[in-house]
């Protein structure tokens, strides 16, 4: 009788070992994280190793639950990533916090890792770029594709797609009053020309104009768009000039149309409307879409403001703006923000800069895809030069400004609720 009694207390002790095992990994990601930047690249890992992870919205910075692993638990020491193995009853405690609905929180499950395609030319180029620098340093795989691959129809393969800093109206970054005696200007010329004429088109412009068209059916048919700094309006002004020369005799070889501002065609592009192109190719701006010359603050008081969504009914856009904090410090680039005159109403505004009255960080949807435009060059160099070293995120692993890029990348894989309107 005593020995069945001890046997029922060791079954029952053992039983009860059940219920406090630890069995999930939480990741905080609000100011307690020491490294916000590689968290986000061990969830994608775990997305590529068929790993299914959850995205807690809103809870402490927006942070990660995985289920337990000891291989992620190894990649989270080595990477120098917080973390908490907790058990199932604290979990239980979570969901049912978030799951109250007068909670602005939200659970949302990640699926699967996105294929992530960078355009970017071969080469080095006197500047670099935030997202490659941020994949680079989260050790998020991507592929680089150009010109060629994609008016061949290389896009079909990828999920998620990144412009690089890029002019897509042929006029070369407008670059040419400072920098046309520049070996790399010159070289830069040379090689679109070299591209334009291989792929059987007249003028880079048009070239460039190909690709954003091919972009455009990318989204429109599913795909992810990201895109920072020129790459975002400089893309929706060759759209609307598809139909007219906009380009001087110094970049193409020929003049513009005369009266093109005329001939734009605002219902083609993606986020812009009724914008005034800058005619004079010795300006540095495209233009006035971005208001960069009304940045004269210092420094210190530059900020841009995150919006706060509904996370049980605005899914994505709470996903893109997930952070350890709604102020983010401002940066420049060629094109910092966009004057919100010129945005159009469908377009949802995710982050504003309130002293400038501008739009920092926009988002929309194309078809069956979607678009995201960032203004600004680096979230951590705020007047990023032309020829300045491209910054160490090592020194930076906490940046609030990089998050909202990695919180793009993982969007996708996210199985999503559809946004109610």
């Amino acid at each position: 009788m005593i020995y069945r009694f001890k046997n029922i207390l060791t079954l029952l002790f053992i039983f009860s070992l059940s219920f406090v095992k630890a069995n999930a990994i939480l990741v905080p990601m609000d100011v307690s994280q020491k490294n916000h930047l590689k968290a986000y690249g061990v969830s994608f890992w775990a997305l590529e190793n068929k790993i299914i992870i959850e995205w807690l919205l809103n809870y402490q910075g927006g942070s990660f639950l995985y289920p337990y692993n000891k291989v992620i638990e190894e990649q989270l020491i080595v990477k120098g990533i917080s973390y908490k193995v907790i058990p199932t009853v604290k979990v239980l405690q979570i969901k049912s916090e978030i799951a109250n609905p007068e909670v602005n929180m939200e659970v949302v499950q990640l699926e699967s890792a996105p294929k992530i395609a960078v355009y970017t030319p071969q080469g080095k180029q006197p500047w670099d770029d935030a997202v490659t620098l941020v994949l680079t340093y989260a050790e998020i795989p991507y592929t680089e594709i150009y010109d060629s691959s994609i008016v061949k129809g290389g896009l079909a393969e990828f999920d998620w797609l990144h412009l690089h800093h890029e002019d897509f109206t042929g006029q070369y970054g407008k670059f040419y009053r400072s920098y046309r005696g520049m070996p790399w200007y010159q070289q830069q010329v040379r090689d679109n020309e070299a591209m334009a004429s291989k792929l059987g088109y007249s003028k880079v412009s048009d070239l460039k104009l190909a690709v954003a068209q091919n972009i455009k059916n990318y989204v429109i048919g599913g795909g992810f768009l990201f895109t920072m700094c020129s790459g975002t309006d400089s893309f929706d002004i060759a759209l609307a000039a598809q139909n007219t020369d906009i380009c001087e005799q110094m970049y193409d070889h020929d003049p513009s149309a005369p009266n093109y501002q005329s001939k734009l065609e605002y219902d083609q592009t993606f986020a812009f409307k009724d914008f005034t192109l800058e005619k004079d190719p010795m300006v540095y701006e495209y233009s006035n879409i971005d208001a960069t010359r009304d940045h004269k603050l210092p420094e210190s008081q530059d900020k841009f403001f995150l919006f706060d969504f509904s996370a049980k009914w605005d899914v994505v856009p709470t996903m893109l703006c997930q952070n350890h904090t709604q102020v983010i410090n401002g940066f420049m680039g060629q094109t910092t923000d966009f004057r919100k005159e010129f945005i159009k109403s469908e377009v949802l505004i995710l982050g504003e800069s309130k002293a400038f009255n501008t739009a920092r960080y926009i988002h929309g949807e194309l078809g069956m895809g979607t678009w995201t435009f960032y203004g600004g060059h680096d979230p951590e160099d705020y007047r990023h030069m032309v020829g300045d070293p491209p910054t160490d995120l090592k020194l930076h692993p906490n940046s609030p400004g990089y998050r909202l890029i990695l919180n793009n990348i993982l969007f996708p894989a996210a199985k999503k609720k559809k946004r109610k309107t």
